[in-house]
């Protein structure tokens, strides 16, 4: 098992700030590029520990890295496949970087990552150049006041037995529904930490910087 050793996911979608993306990464980070995600390597400063992908968005760059050559027909994209494959190995902490933003469709493919690694008990985030997500659903949830909004999204069904104190719009025991989505920019209020509680469900919850 990878005790107490974080996973991070780096894919092709565009990074704009690089050195908040930097700041958030670890010396002994395992770091996962897949396919297009290379293009990030530079800017990064980091040396990957993993290099996965069919190659059909970006050339193979034949580096001394260990490197998994996918075929371009599969199930799994190419960061779906780099998820599983930490997960076979061990990592219980998971961060996703270059996952969110250009297509859509990909965008919300890997969104659904969180999902999945929550299924698993395990923990994963999400970070882009101007918000932070992750799941909430058996454990609380907490937002510091240097997130100075924040947003609920229900991604998977109806989530019931909500509860967020420390906001300027508190709830208590509601529930959201994909098909009415009243959670979205919420304020912490200065000086408090707002705290997110779910009973049953799962929510995404973006916390914007």
């Amino acid at each position: 098992m990878q005790e107490n050793k974080r996973c991070v996911i780096v894919g092709g979608a565009d990074i704009n700030n690089y050195s908040y993306i930097r700041s958030r990464l670890r010396e002994d980070d395992f770091i996962v590029f897949c396919d297009s995600g290379l293009k990030h390597l530079a800017e990064l400063q980091v040396k990957p520990s993993l290099i996965v992908g069919d190659f059909d968005s970006c050339e193979n760059p034949h580096i001394d890295v260990e490197t998994i050559v996918l075929p371009c027909e599969k199930d799994d994209t190419d960061t779906v496949f780099a998820v599983k494959e930490a997960v076979k190995r061990g990592f219980d902490d998971f961060l996703l970087i270059g996952v969110v933003g250009g297509r859509l469709d990909h965008t919300l493919g890997n969104v659904s990552i969180l999902l999945y690694l929550d299924s698993l008990g395990k923990k994963g985030r999400i970070i882009d150049d101007y918000s932070e997500m992750e799941i909430v659903s058996h454990k609380p949830v907490s937002v510091s006041d240097r997130y100075p909004f924040f947003s609920l999204l229900n991604i998977s069904g109806c989530a019931k037995g909500i509860t967020v104190t420390g906001a300027k719009y508190p709830l208590t025991d509601a529930d959201i529904s994909c098909e009415y989505q009243y959670g979205i920019s919420n304020e912490v209020i200065p000086g408090k930490k707002a705290v997110v509680s779910v009973e049953s469900g799962k929510l995404l919850l973006i916390k914007i910087r």
